[in-house]
């Protein structure tokens, strides 16, 4: 018999029954060493999610996605449109590191890691064990006639399920809009900030419909990360894995039968039992393979192994492996392929750590006129510009003003010389600038620029200075 698993499950999914409808999942409640583990980093990152967009750093929020002011708020370091090159960078760096971590891993980041997986597996289906019961009585339930207890359970679950949503929400709206705009519309209520409150009931909506009825649906339909799977995994990379070899051996799965020897028998160690597809939150049969829907949240080890030992026979045959480590017995070895993807992951990180440290916290850009010619002004040539200065930090600038540095000149400001920048803030303008004509060597000088805050050299730019050709 071949030791190949059964390759019938790519033509279904869990989720669709033969008429091509929605089914609906009931795993049994997991439990087991690998469940403990999840649970604490689960509660571990649900914490640090609930908790950062209200953490502020030298007054800036910890972390911040303000989309349609165009502002971030990373760590603490605040980031500007004028920074969106980190921002890019920063991206780049991420989808490096998840592709890195899928080609060693698999798709661990989705079973222990992801938003979706945390709330639905560790929050939402824990209040459903409490309320529904375990795989069992969540079925009879379903099918049960609506009577008195089937409404009153429903109730109470939804009702709990849409209160969650609307937490969710508010702190989801805390890292988009910032969280003193959360507390100024609770402080103000939802009239006057009509906005934030409709993008909070819109944001509840969400929630509520994908952890009630959309689901792991998530997971196999609308995110792009278990496309990815498919091309970025091969045969060593480690997963969530069934030993096809020791399970199913010549004689392939049998029941159990305590009063035989299945080493004497050729019979596989995999009594198919179905506890491994029982307890799937996908609906998977992990004995079929790699699959799209796997998640890697390690339930069926979990379940695997407590029937192992319940029968007498080894632990871990369902268990974190490469197929080469399953087939070949090759334990892991560091590819090419993950050297390549490490050295670009690298690479990048140097370059975005490189510009953090260039970055800085107020960015001048004094631009020519448009359109505009020089000017004599008795023995000086006259240039003018607009200037515009961005202030990331949140303290005030009150005594802002320019300086050529490596030219003798005079800079005017149109206006008052000496100007306040606020917090956050943009103070642009118009400026003269005056050399000497016998100073100018060509009709195209470069001239350096420094923004002072008193005496203090905040920031320097450079734009080009035209005067008359010189015939020297």
């Amino acid at each position: 018999m071949s030791n190949l698993p059964d390759e019938a499950f790519r033509d279904t999914i869990g989720t669709i029954d033969e008429g091509g409808k929605r089914k609906f999942i009931f795993p049994k409640k997991p439990s087991g060493k690998f469940y403990d583990y999840r649970k604490i980093v689960s509660y571990v990152l649900l914490a640090i999610l609930f908790i950062n967009p209200f953490i502020k750093v030298n007054g800036n929020q910890f972390m911040m996605f303000n989309i349609l002011e165009r502002r971030f708020n990373i760590f603490g370091f605040p980031f500007w449109p004028q920074d969106f090159y980190l921002f890019v960078i920063s991206m780049l760096v991420g989808v490096v590191f998840v592709i890195l971590f899928t080609v060693v891993f698999g798709r661990i980041f989705c079973g222990w890691i992801c938003p979706q997986t945390i709330f639905l597996e560790l929050v939402f289906r824990r209040i459903e064990y409490w309320i529904d019961g375990d795989r069992g009585s969540q079925s009879r339930l379903a099918r049960m006639e609506w009577n008195g207890e089937k409404i009153r359970k429903r109730l109470l679950k939804w009702t709990i399920f849409f209160v969650i949503s609307f937490l969710i929400a508010n702190v989801f709206l805390a890292y988009l809009v910032g969280s003193d705009k959360l507390f100024l519309m609770i402080e103000q209520g939802p009239i006057a900030q009509a906005s934030n409150f409709i993008a909070l009931l819109i944001f509840t909506g969400v929630f509520y419909f994908v952890f009630v009825w959309f689901r792991e649906q998530v997971c196999i339909i609308a995110c792009p990360y278990g496309r990815l799977q498919g091309v970025l995994l091969d045969n060593k990379s480690i997963n969530v894995a069934y030993d096809f070899v020791r399970g199913e051996k010549e004689e392939g799965r049998a029941k159990f039968n305590k009063k035989e020897d299945r080493a004497l028998t050729g019979k596989g160690d995999c009594i198919d039992c179905l506890q491994c597809v029982h307890v799937c939150p996908m609906g998977i049969d992990i004995r079929n393979g790699t699959q799209l829907e796997c998640t890697n949240c390690t339930a069926c080890i979990d379940e695997c192994d407590h029937i192992m030992e319940s029968v007498g026979l080894p632990k871990g045959l369902i268990r974190y492996a490469s197929e080469d480590e399953i087939v070949k017995k090759e334990p892991f070895k560091f590819t090419t392929r993950m050297k390549g993807y490490t050295a670009v992951l690298f690479i990048l990180l140097s370059i975005f750590v490189g510009m953090l440290f260039l970055r800085t916290d107020v960015q001048a850009v004094v631009l020519r006129l448009p359109g505009q010619l020089f000017q004599h002004n008795g023995d000086k040539i006259s240039n003018v510009y607009t200037y515009k200065i961005v202030n990331k930090t949140m303290k005030d600038y009150n005594d802002i003003h320019f300086e050529l540095i490596d030219q003798k000149g005079e800079i005017k400001n149109v206006g008052k010389r000496h100007f306040k920048v606020a917090k956050e803030g943009i103070s642009q303008g118009t400026l003269f600038i005056e050399i000497k004509e016998v100073l100018l060597e060509s009709d195209k000088t470069k001239v350096k620029i420094g923004v002072y805050n008193g005496s203090e050299l905040i920031e320097t730019t450079t734009t080009n200075f035209l005067g008359p050709r010189s015939f020297n």
